[in-house]
């Protein structure tokens, strides 16, 4: 599974944005439908949408689309306008439950029929952002085989609670351990939400740094200035690595001579350990690290 560290939303309508995110050291651009684009301007997001993808992927960039929910009877103008040659992934906001998702599946398909895609390639990522849908992970999680990550959407999911925005988020930290739990279990990657702070990124590594520490493997950023800090919080340290690296080395002499379990520089190392360490020189290899 290619890691995604840090996932840019660019507003689709805004072309001088989308041409910017070309050179930005983003793991995904995220081109939004949604939020990001007034409701005058959906039609003219969709008709340049296209372009937008080609341009990205002519640059190397990984892209996914924000497509509006169903409810909107946008969702499949959305699809039919995006869908194509290119595109990576979707980003579905709102996500309710399984059914939701498999209506959406259904839809994806089709339009992948329709535009030159081979079924099934396009990955999707639910947005978890109410209080039902937390209750719903797992069914969200197992309704559909493209899904590649679950995403708590923040500012969504703290409205439903009727909760303002904190700096330490301590209003997400049941749905955090929710998604991540119910995302690692079936091989998915837990996505942490947005930090809506600009110009603070002492916050926004603060932020980052806890999300990583309870397992979430990468964020959603909505400035550019973002997107350095949060890579380099998602991607593991030299120290880490070197630590690993010996751990590995150790680990596997002491396996040649039969010895199951070793003391790494105080530390006890067993198989899980080991395991840990080897999915760790990995991740960083898929990085470029």
């Amino acid at each position: 599974m290619t890691p995604m560290r840090t996932l840019l939303f660019v507003p689709a309508q805004r072309a001088n944005m989308v041409e910017n995110a070309a050179g930005i050291p983003a793991d995904v651009i995220v081109l939004d439908l949604e939020d990001a684009v007034p409701p005058n301007e959906k039609a003219a997001a969709r008709d340049s949408i296209r372009a937008s993808i080609a341009s990205l992927k002519a640059a190397g960039k990984s892209v996914h689309v924000r497509v509006n929910h169903l409810d909107t009877g946008l969702t499949k103008d959305d699809l039919s306008a995006a869908i194509g040659p290119g595109l990576d992934g979707l980003l579905f906001p709102k996500a309710q439950g399984g059914a939701q998702v498999r209506e959406l599946d259904v839809m994806i398909r089709e339009c992948e029929l329709h535009g030159d895609v081979r079924p099934g390639t396009i990955a999707l990522i639910p947005m978890i952002e109410t209080a039902r849908a937390i209750l719903r992970c797992e069914e969200i999680a197992t309704a559909s085989t493209r899904i590649a990550g679950l995403a708590l959407g923040g500012e969504d999911y703290a409205a439903d609670l009727g909760l303002p925005r904190t700096p330490q988020a301590n209003e997400f930290e049941y749905a955090r351990r929710v998604i991540i739990h119910c995302a690692i279990a079936y091989g998915l990657q837990p996505l942490d939400a947005i930090y809506t702070t600009l110009h603070d990124e002492a916050g926004l590594i603060a932020d980052a740094r806890y999300a990583r520490s309870i397992g979430m493997k990468g964020k959603y950023v909505v400035h550019p200035d973002q997107v350095g800090p949060v890579n380099e919080v998602f991607a593991p340290t030299p120290q880490e690595l070197a630590s690993a690296r010996k751990i590995v080395d150790a680990y596997d002499a002491a396996m040649q001579g039969g010895i199951g379990v070793i003391d790494v520089d105080g530390q006890l190392v067993d198989v899980p350990v080991a395991n840990r360490a080897r999915d760790l020189l990995a991740y960083a290899e898929a990085i470029g690290l």
